[in-house]
């Protein structure tokens, strides 16, 4: 049998073999319409986030949508970039880091990795380090409480295509979601009560999650359903009743229908109804990003003001609040269950 000349990956003894990956959905390396391009275009070809037979979505996306939106993208990044650079891998970054000294706390021997789906660091790349460096289990945890075929299911897709093209594939476990999960909910509650707490309390509590077309729900994606479960014990959590707060969803492309009722036309009617303070969270985005600090706490605002309402006060994201990551470490633990992670076991 005549000699292989493929090379394994050289293994460390000491290094530890099991890994996290936290990942999130992306950002531009920089708020430029030459940055955003290639990040639009690897996200919206994705099949997952648009179902249009592939054909006429290639002439669309790159016939008119990457001529135009690139520019008007970049402007509304620039507007909330922080100087550390895009905010969501900012906190996604911050948030591995924070994990990963956690579960160290708690005894375990393993690596944290921030990837995000689109752009930079990648997940492939992030696997190829990995594999590099020993790692035999990776532990996907993903930044979307939620599930959703259009992000959930992208993420474990760019796992396996990963994977087809590996000699020896590490063994994997997915959390799918952890939607009605105690502590996450909790650090939710915690996140509002400490905002009343600083700067008072609206009349209305709006919840605002991330939108997708509603051919997906009746497709079977549970996402409608999770996100309304979140928002129901979010609120039985706080002891609202159901005039004191709205679950609306936001980030609406194209001109199919989306998951209804929408954010911005609610804060419109909110502010024109006689409504003069309104709070708005987004609980499915566990890091702040252009979505809530420009969707939400710029155009959002604008929206309320303008239609009456007297002011409006943006609630962040959990970020890195102590009780966020420790109910990260919580899901992160109770699925690494069952590998011998803990600094005293052996580690095969």
């Amino acid at each position: 049998m005549p000699p292989s000349h493929e090379t394994a990956p050289p293994s460390t003894p000491h290094a530890p073999r099991t890994a996290v990956l936290w990942c999130n959905l992306g950002s531009p390396d920089a708020p430029t319409a030459a940055a955003v391009r290639p990040y639009l275009a690897d996200f919206l070809g994705d099949p997952r986030v648009v179902e249009i037979p592939k054909v006429l979505w290639a002439l669309i996306l790159h016939g008119i949508i990457l001529r135009t939106r690139p520019a008007k993208s970049a402007a509304k990044y620039a507007s909330i970039w922080m100087p550390e650079g895009s905010p969501l891998k900012v906190w996604t970054q911050k948030q591995a880091t924070l994990l990963a000294g956690w579960l160290g706390e708690r005894g375990h021997r393993v690596t944290v990795r921030d990837a995000m789906r689109y752009a930079n660091p990648s997940i492939a790349s992030r696997l190829d380090a990995l594999q590099t460096e020993g790692t035999t289990r990776v532990l996907v945890l993903q930044a979307y409480p939620q599930y959703s075929g259009t992000t959930t299911a992208s993420v474990i897709d760019a796992v396996n295509a990963w994977s087809s093209r590996q000699r020896r594939v590490p063994e994997f476990r997915f959390v799918n979601d952890y939607h009605d999960d105690p502590a996450y909910i909790e650090a939710l509650a915690q996140s509002i009560e400490k905002h009343w707490k600083t700067d008072g309390r609206g009349e209305v509590l709006l919840m605002s999650f991330h939108g997708i077309p509603a051919r997906n729900i009746a497709l079977g994606d549970p996402y409608q359903a999770q996100c309304l479960e979140t928002a129901r014990l979010l609120a039985a959590r706080l002891g609202l009743s159901t005039a004191q707060y709205r679950v609306t969803f936001q980030s609406r492309f194209g001109k199919a229908k989306w998951l209804e009722p929408y954010t911005e036309p609610t804060l419109r009617e909110l502010g024109a109804s006689g409504v003069k303070r309104v709070d708005v969270v987004c609980p499915g985005f566990p890091a702040d990003c252009l979505e809530t600090l420009e969707e939400i706490s710029m155009e959002g605002r604008e929206a309320f003001l303008h239609s009456g309402g007297e002011a409006f006060s943006y609630i962040p994201c959990l970020n890195d609040s102590p009780a966020w990551i420790t109910a990260l470490a919580g899901i992160a633990e109770r699925n690494l269950a069952g590998w011998p992670t803990q600094r005293t076991s052996t580690t095969p």
